[in-house]
C-alpha cells in the first residue's frame, strides 16, 4: 500500500505538458513571449492572449473568408464584460464612462465588428477582451480604412489571416471613471497574410493613437521584425524567418486598384 502511495504522489508531482494545440486562425503557431498569467481565450470568431495586467488583449487573431464578412447579419454594439474572465482580468462597460468626453477614446474593435456580418457569433467581438481605447482619429480614421482593405481582400483572395494587438510606450492617459488598474496603448499593430498561388504574403501596419485621421494606411507599412520588437511577442514562431523583414509596399499599392 504505501509503495502505490509513493506512486501516485510521485505522478501528481510530475509537471503536466500540453499537448498541440491548432487553431484555424493561427497558421503559424500560437504567438510566444507574453507573461505567463495571461489567459488564452478561445471563440468561434477569433482566438486572444488576455493580460491581466494591462486589462487589454496582448493580441487578437483571427481568419476572414467569404462567409464572414459577406452576410447581412444586423450588428449590435452590445459591449460588456468577457464571461470567460475573472472581474479583476478585464474591464467592463462603465470603466469606459467619460472616456470620450475626456480624452476622445472610443471602444475600438481589435477583431472588427463589421467583418463577422456573415457570422451568427459576431456578437462575439463586443466583449470587452477584444475591445480597446482608441482616439477618435485613430478609429474613424485610418484604422477603419485598414479593416475595409482587409475585407476587400478577402473579396480577393478568399482567405485572410489577421494578427492585431497594442504597442505600450509610456501608456496614454487613462480611463477616467474606471475603477481598474489598465494602461492604455500607445499605437496599434495589424498583420495580415494571405496564400497566393502557393507563396505567402504578408503586410504589417503599425498606427500611433496620435495619427492624423487624413494618414493612409500604405505609410504605415512596417516589417513584422519591428513590430515583433516593439511588442516583444514572437507573433509566428512558425512563420518561414524571411517573411519577418518583408515590406511589400508594392502588393499594398495594389489594394487600391483592387478595390475600385
Amino acid at each position: 500500500m504505501r509503495n502505490l502511495l509513493l506512486i501516485v504522489v510521485t505522478l501528481v508531482a510530475l509537471p503536466i505538458h500540453a499537448g498541440e494545440i491548432h487553431c484555424k486562425h493561427l497558421p503559424f503557431g500560437i504567438p510566444e513571449g507574453t507573461p505567463e498569467t495571461n489567459d488564452l481565450v478561445f471563440r468561434s470568431c477569433y482566438v486572444l492572449s488576455s493580460n491581466d495586467d494591462t486589462k487589454f488583449a496582448d493580441w487578437v487573431a483571427y481568419r476572414l473568408t467569404l462567409t464572414e464578412v459577406g452576410g447581412e447579419v444586423a450588428l449590435d454594439r452590445n459591449f460588456r464584460a468577457d464571461e470567460l474572465l475573472k472581474p479583476e482580468e478585464t474591464l467592463e462597460p462603465e470603466d469606459y464612462d467619460g472616456a470620450f468626453a475626456a480624452h476622445t477614446y472610443h471602444k475600438g474593435h481589435l477583431a472588427p465588428l463589421a467583418s463577422f456580418k456573415g457570422t451568427p457569433y459576431a456578437s462575439e467581438v463586443n466583449y470587452l477582451s477584444n475591445i480597446v481605447p482608441q482616439r477618435a482619429t485613430l478609429n474613424g480614421g485610418p484604422w477603419r480604412v485598414l479593416e475595409d482593405a482587409v475585407r476587400e481582400l478577402v473579396r480577393v483572395h478568399r482567405t485572410v489571416w489577421v494578427i492585431t494587438g497594442p504597442i505600450y510606450d509610456d501608456g496614454e492617459s487613462a480611463l477616467p471613471e474606471s475603477d481598474e488598474m489598465h494602461l492604455v496603448p500607445d499605437a496599434f499593430f495589424k498583420v495580415i497574410i494571405v496564400e497566393e498561388a502557393g507563396e505567402t504574403r504578408v503586410a504589417a501596419f503599425l498606427m500611433e493613437q496620435e495619427i492624423p485621421g487624413g494618414t493612409h494606411y500604405s505609410d504605415c507599412l512596417v516589417t513584422i521584425a519591428e513590430i515583433q520588437a516593439l511588442a516583444g511577442i514572437t507573433l509566428f514562431p512558425e512563420m518561414e524567418a524571411g517573411l519577418l523583414a518583408v515590406k511589400d509596399e508594392v502588393w499594398v499599392a495594389e489594394w487600391r486598384r483592387d478595390a475600385n
